[in-house]
């Protein structure tokens, strides 16, 4: 038994943190004297749904699959896809077949939190969003989540420990316990305590709903701080909110008539996309955490399509080694490798693993923008159009097509 429940590392690199049915197969295989080459492929929907997800949790399945005699070919990550493989493998079956639920989980998890984080940026695109989630989850896995998140086009995230391993400083200023610790009535104390304690690079953001009315702690902060207060950030519970949309329009009307427009509104608690487009013209900014990181796992299946080059799959399963393109119109469209095309199409299967070793290299911050995720944001009208399309051209050259 580890401390805090933790598989560790070297179980996972050692195929334990797998199902048990694997290692009965390999049993049977070595036994049978039988291991054949294989193609394998990650998979979540074998057609087009018309629900785009994003890739994300790519470069912990490439080391996971480093050093292993395999090659693969993945889709790159923060890639929206809708249909079809985003991840190939190919080598002897006994090579990696105990690494397959790991594999699984490191890119159905990562994808679902990026696939909520980019919801969320495309309900906000030019507000400032950051992930405030990490305290949903446990926590061995807060990097991943904040990781996913920024791939998904979030502004940043709130966990200390994320920041050490992504090299990114964490966000964030002050919890209601700040204020409480002062005693009611005395949150200036605490806004106080606060801008004489912090790092003048830090900003002066005061959390101004713990005691009393939104507007009245706003204003008592702005009297508190005066010019050095850069923005205010409400957290109302929702049993206590009211209409929120209304309350911070009547702050931001306060603040206004008091000559104090550049002091920024951030909001936080419990926020969604819906939330988000309901008040991203009066919030300059959002702190999203649950509908991030607790998003449902992208059912991602592992299956083999070929076996010693010939095609084959279980029942209800497409056999055969696929490509996947991406058109200039955003269409998604998936065919069997080796065959013609689409028109003006881009291959977006590229080289991963080579004979065990990485061949590509990795950086959240080219994920987040090489994606497309915010372009992808902006521009979700065009994308949604340019699915008519694709599905149209698809029934032409026989290729599905998704966005």
């Amino acid at each position: 038994m580890t401390e805090f429940d933790i598989v560790g590392a070297d179980a996972i690199r050692e195929g334990r943190a797998t199902d048990a049915y694997f290692y009965r197969t390999e049993e049977a295989l070595r036994e049978a004297g039988r291991n054949p080459r294989v193609t394998c492929e990650v998979t979540a929907d074998q057609f087009p749904t018309g629900e785009f997800e994003l890739l994300a949790g790519l470069e912990n399945a490439a080391h996971l699959l480093e050093g292993l005699p395999v090659d693969a070919d993945a889709l790159p990550e923060g890639t929206l896809f809708d249909g079809g493989p985003v991840l190939r493998i190919e080598g002897n079956y006994l090579d990696f077949a105990r690494y397959e639920s790991a594999l699984l989980g490191f890119l159905s998890h990562a994808s679902a939190v990026a696939t909520a984080a980019l919801e969320v940026r495309r309900a906000a695109p030019e507000s400032n969003v950051l992930s405030f989630g990490a305290r949903h989850v446990h926590p061995a896995i807060g990097g991943m989540i904040e990781r996913a998140a920024l791939v998904g086009g979030l502004d940043g995230f709130s966990n200390v420990a994320a920041g050490d391993l992504l090299g990114k400083d964490a966000s964030g200023t002050m919890p209601h316990a700040l204020s409480i610790c002062f005693g009611r009535g005395n949150q200036e104390q605490a806004w106080r305590a606060f801008d004489d304690a912090v790092d003048a690079d830090v900003p002066r953001i005061a959390l101004c709903d713990t005691y009393s009315d939104e507007v009245d702690e706003v204003l008592r902060a702005v009297e508190t701080l005066g010019e050095d207060l850069d923005g205010v950030r409400l957290d109302t519970t929702g049993s206590r909110r009211g209409d929120f949309r209304h309350i911070v329009r009547e702050v931001r009307w306060e603040l206004d008539a008091r000559g104090h427009p550049d002091i920024d509104i951030f909001l936080s608690g419990g926020l969604g996309p819906a939330e988000l487009r309901e008040l991203r013209d009066v919030a300059d900014g959002f702190g999203v955490g649950g509908y991030v990181s607790n998003a449902d796992p992208v059912d991602f299946a592992l299956d083999i399509v070929e076996v010693d080059g010939e095609p084959a799959a279980k029942r209800g399963k497409l056999s055969g080694a696929k490509s996947v393109y991406r058109t200039d119109d955003g269409g998604h469209h998936v065919g069997l490798r080796g065959r013609e095309a689409p028109a003006d199409a881009d291959s977006l299967m590229e080289p991963l693993i080579r004979d065990g070793e990485v061949v590509r290299e990795f950086s959240v911050h080219e994920s987040q923008s090489d994606s497309g995720a915010r372009q992808n944001a902006e521009r979700s009208g065009a994308v949604d159009t340019a699915a008519e399309h694709a599905l149209a051209d698809a029934e032409k050259v026989g290729f599905g097509a998704d966005d």
